[in-house]
């Protein structure tokens, strides 16, 4: 037993090694810099933050480059590194309404105070390959922007809000569970929903969005308002008694209208649904915002008719991609003794099954 424990740490000494190399690449190309992927792969940074649960550039940057790309694996390193940071205490919550908007954006509202800023965004590009960056060419320098404040961007919601014609916002001081650092446990609230959301698999939070959109939960949305910018971050300190700002962050913010016919206890007008997501991360927010409302249903009286996203059992335990791979890659890992078994098992039955059939030809 000795021999063979020995014999696999030196296989995995060698498979870091050989792995260490293969991260490197070619060592006559230059190495990429953490503040290259930093700056130039920003979308896939900003993405780690999100479902890493900690917004940090420079380590969700150090990340992609240890785990090669694999932005999962990125999304684990950061998250199994946050569990060693010391927490000082709790932000305030952030308020929106006070973003520096660089893109914001309404599918319901053409004439918006502060106008519809497109920003910077793939939408209105014609998806061709830029043959200029292969070459190393410069890109045409940017028009000097400026953020616009929130005194000129109030939320769409408001328009709607004052005809009484959309669903009042939740009032609730309640603080809500940590899902850092306590497990997920059904029936989950609104709220914990919604932090289960933000930090959800991209791709899971997408397919079940796009399902809502073709039928599987009678969810039609409207995109109200999409925003993205940068927030203050306030934290109250004990020794002052009064909040201070300790930083910002930037966020994408959706928050959809939806459809409402109204129920026994509620007149018809529209709902809301609700996404907001660490960096520029708008496919994320829509879609978080889609299923956000689709599991609303219990609670505005709505028929369930078996549509996924409808169920926040299977929504919520299935869309950390932390755990989905943890349960998924351990198949890859030696189950010598439990296939030993099942292989005397089906010989066994095999055999069973042969010696049954000799006596059936028999009589």
């Amino acid at each position: 037993m000795y021999v063979a424990v020995k014999g696999g740490e030196r296989a995995i000494e060698n498979a870091h090694a050989w792995l260490a190399e293969e991260r490197r690449g070619d060592t006559d190309i230059a190495e990429l810099s953490v503040a290259q992927i930093r700056e130039q792969l920003s979308l896939a940074v900003n993405r780690v933050m999100a479902e890493g649960s900690l917004y940090d550039p420079d380590l969700a940057a150090l990340a992609i480059k240890q785990a090669r790309g694999d932005l999962i694996e990125a999304i684990f390193l950061i998250r199994a590194y946050r569990t060693t940071l010391p927490r000082f205490g709790a932000s305030e919550p952030v308020d929106t309404g006070k973003m520096t908007c660089d893109r914001r954006i309404s599918a319901t509202f053409k004439d918006l105070p502060g106008g519809q800023v497109l920003g910077p965004t793939f939408d209105y590009t014609h998806r061709l390959l830029d043959f200029k960056l292969a070459a190393d060419g410069e890109v045409p320098q940017a028009p000097t922007r400026s953020g616009i404040t929130a005194e000129d961007v109030p939320h769409v919601s408001e328009f709607l809000n004052r005809e009484g014609l959309i669903e009042g916002a939740p009032h609730d001081d309640t603080p809500p569970p940590d899902l850092t650092r306590e497990p997920l446990e059904m029936p989950a609230d609104r709220a914990l929903r919604l932090q289960a959301l933000t930090r959800a698999d991209e791709g899971f939070t997408l397919g079940l969005a796009y399902s809502t959109q073709r039928g599987y939960a009678r969810n039609h949305a409207f995109v109200g308002e999409l925003r993205i910018g940068a927030v203050p971050v306030e934290m109250e300190i004990p020794e002052l008694g009064f909040a201070i700002e300790v930083g910002e962050v930037t966020v994408t913010e959706c928050e959809t209208v939806n459809q409402f016919k109204g129920s026994k206890t509620e007149p018809p007008q529209f709902t809301r649904g609700y996404g907001l997501v660490f960096g520029q991360t708008e496919r994320k927010a829509i879609s978080m915002a889609l299923v956000d409302r689709a599991l609303r249903w219990e609670e505005l009286g709505e028929d369930f008719v078996g549509a996924p996203a409808q169920d926040a059992e299977f929504v919520l335990y299935h869309a950390d991609n932390i755990q989905a791979t943890g349960f998924l890659e351990h198949i890859k890992l030696p189950h010598y003794v439990d296939f030993q078994s099942e292989l005397e098992l089906v010989r066994k039955l095999r055999r069973e099954a042969e010696t049954g059939h000799v006596q059936e030809a028999a009589e």
